[in-house]
């Protein structure tokens, strides 16, 4: 999972898309870049870590043009580490582009491995670099029947049509041409991929990002989301939009819902807070009777809004029996366990009025690998909670995601491994819940067959 923003025809492009980045730092937090373009030349900047920390208001003036894209990456695929941050910037038989992904292409081992044998040089070892050879080695490229395409797209797009015909897995990407931001989303439509834009001085900028709260932070307007399979070409003539690729089943990532995406942001076609509120709700009517507690207490931040659905519709009061220290990053998604370990214990202190001699359901939307909640429990019963019940706004994780989640091996998940009871144990509760699969998908809008909920079935 990664956070991918972009914008065109604005002298601000390379500050747009520090901010752009900034307000997607949820989505990685272990590298950040930009590249940008003044119409002759591309100039790149990567660094590890924080994008408030490492870009510098020197960086961003060096970073010239009126177009760019900007990543901020956490490694699902590739070595961790500041050798594969994004953007990359390759050259091609059709002119240099710069490339930034979100996403994993389940079929990269099988494209590689045919790229090495036809003599390609690979220079990082994450999947995303597969694009721009695909796209060079691309021979008389290939228009689908029904497609009209623009003059200006006749020189690049049947070569990117041809190269994500061979393309499998989920991708939201956005490429980058001396003249053009082009916009791609995978015919599944596993990752959102968000299409904004602002009127400034007469002219119409455009913006693209992984979710819309990333508009508000540089004060465009939401415009509407690319479809699955949609390709758009930004330039100076305007906006185009291209489908090249058969329509697929529907799979939009319901983690993105859960747990990814902030809550202020609108993907999907719905508004994330909204879709975590009725978990909380529908989780309360499932456990209703099952359990009597003095109060409700959300797991910060990830628990705070389906606390809420909790709190009102079981009517028990919502307290914050848990403090988070905010600087200190995201446990979930840093790329180590003895990472994670360390950050459980930094981040989270108990609010010990609150919790002492008290019955306690805490909530939090996700329950994977168990490290977190086992320490959480047995903080707060050390800080005096009489009992700790654990209310989970998700179902069990009990099997691998190779769309870009880090659970890659059943062997991590506590679910493939522990029955319900046990994991209650495991985690020292005295009550574990966890909501079902079906009230899962009432919470979400839309045809329920549209979502991918793989990591919830077992094999």
């Amino acid at each position: 999972m990664c956070g991918i923003f972009g914008v065109f025809n604005t002298e601000k492009a390379s500050e747009y898309t520090f901010w752009g980045l900034y307000s997607l730092q949820h989505r990685g937090q272990e590298s950040a870049g930009i590249c940008t373009t003044d119409g002759k030349r591309f100039y790149l900047l990567k660094k590890q870590g924080l994008v408030l920390n490492s870009f510098t208001k020197e960086d961003l003036n060096k970073l010239k043009g009126n177009i760019a894209i900007g990543h901020v990456r956490y490694s699902t695929s590739g070595d961790i580490g500041g050798v594969n941050a994004q953007p990359i910037l390759g050259k091609t038989s059709k002119g240099e582009i710069a490339i930034a992904h979100n996403g994993n292409l389940t079929n990269f081992q099988e494209l590689k491995k045919a790229l090495l044998f036809k003599g390609v040089k690979f220079n990082y070892t994450s999947d995303s670099e597969v694009f721009i050879h695909l796209i060079d080695l691309a021979k008389e490229g290939w228009i689908p029947e029904g497609i009209n395409l623009h003059n200006k797209d006749k020189d690049f797009l049947p070569f990117l049509f041809e190269a994500l015909k061979n393309i499998k897995g989920a991708y939201s990407l956005l490429i980058l041409r001396k003249n053009q931001l082009i916009a791609v989303r995978d015919p599944w439509g596993y990752r959102p991929l968000e299409l904004g834009f602002k009127e400034k001085n007469g002219k119409k900028v455009w913006f693209l990002a992984s979710e819309s709260v990333a508009f508000d932070m540089v004060g465009a307007e939401f415009y509407r989301e690319l479809q699955p399979g949609e390709v758009v070409v930004i330039d100076e003539e305007g906006l185009r939009s291209y489908f090249p690729l058969k329509a697929e089943k529907k799979n939009f990532c319901i983690f993105e819902f859960i747990y990814f995406a902030r809550p202020d942001s609108f993907i999907f076609g719905d508004w994330v807070y909204e879709v975590r509120k009725r978990l909380g709700k529908q989780l309360a009517r499932e456990i209703k009777g099952k359990i009597d507690v003095d109060y409700i207490v959300p797991v910060p931040d990830s628990g705070i809004v389906p606390a809420l659905g909790v709190a009102q519709e079981l009517n028990v009061p919502l307290e914050l029996g848990l403090i988070r220290n905010h600087y200190v990053g995201r446990s979930f998604i840093e790329p180590t366990q003895e990472m994670r370990d360390l950050k459980v214990l930094m981040k989270l202190s108990p609010v010990k009025p609150v919790i002492k001699g008290k019955s306690i359901a805490i909530v939090d939307d996700s329950l994977v690998r168990g490290t977190t909640s086992r320490r959480i429990v047995k903080m707060l019963k050390k800080a005096g909670a009489k009992k700790v019940f654990v209310l989970i706004a998700s179902p069990p994780v009990v099997a691998p995601c190779y769309y870009g989640i880090d659970i890659p091996t059943k062997e991590e998940l506590i679910a493939s491994q522990k029955s319900i009871e046990e994991i209650k144990n495991h985690i020292l509760a005295d009550g574990l819940f966890y909501i079902s699969i079906e009230g899962m998908l009432k919470a979400v809008k839309g045809s329920k067959e549209d979502y991918c909920i793989e990591c919830f079935r077992r094999i």
